[in-house]
């Protein structure tokens, strides 16, 4: 019997695990250059240092983490924060933070994926108005650890169990980009 050894089946779960791992330090390698060039390298910097403690707590290697920080202090490319609004299955409305480096190349991602999931991408104000932004001095960075302390839905959708297993695969793919960094919808 060929390809039932064990071997197999740990490459192909290691695979697996090593892609997941790969994105979510990718994500936190934009951050943290971002912080990084914020703060000019100083890493005494409050979002700074909170962008290093969160990579740290998802066990990203201390030299990605210094890699990172190099890359954006010797004048790396800079890295652009935009926030896309689009709408999803049964009308949910989705705000779609993304830090990127090349804003046409993202709104082409971002629109693609949308219109693969059943949602489409909306013009600026036209989601935004179903969210309230709890705190307008912060931007989007490290000390953000949750979508709630950023953004709340002053009008919810409710969907049914169809949508929301749509909902769920276009977060799903959403923050499977790795410019992607948060995404809020207002689903009940």
């Amino acid at each position: 019997m060929s390809g039932h050894n064990k071997w197999s089946q740990i490459k192909l779960k290691k695979g697996k695990t090593d892609a997941k791992k790969s994105q979510v330090f990718s994500k936190y390698a934009k951050l943290i250059a971002n912080e990084a060039r914020e703060a000019k390298g100083n890493r005494e910097a409050p979002a700074l240092r909170t962008a290093i403690d969160r990579a740290r707590k998802e066990n990203m290697p201390s030299e990605n983490i210094e890699r990172a920080i190099k890359k954006a202090t010797e004048g790396g490319g800079a890295l652009e924060a935009i926030m896309y609004e689009g709408y999803g299955p049964g009308g949910v409305a989705l705000l779609i933070e993304v830090l990127t480096d090349s804003k046409n190349r993202s709104a082409g991602e971002i629109k693609h994926l949308l219109a693969e999931n059943g949602g489409n991408l909306a013009s600026p104000g036209a989601a935004v108005w179903s969210f309230e932004k709890l705190d307008t001095n912060t931007r989007m960075s490290a000390n953000d650890t949750n979508n709630a302390e950023r953004w709340r839905a002053t009008t919810t959708v409710p969907l049914e169990n169809a949508d929301i297993e749509k909902l769920e695969k276009l977060v799903e793919a959403l923050e499977g980009n790795e410019d992607v960094q948060e995404v809020v919808t207002n689903a009940e």
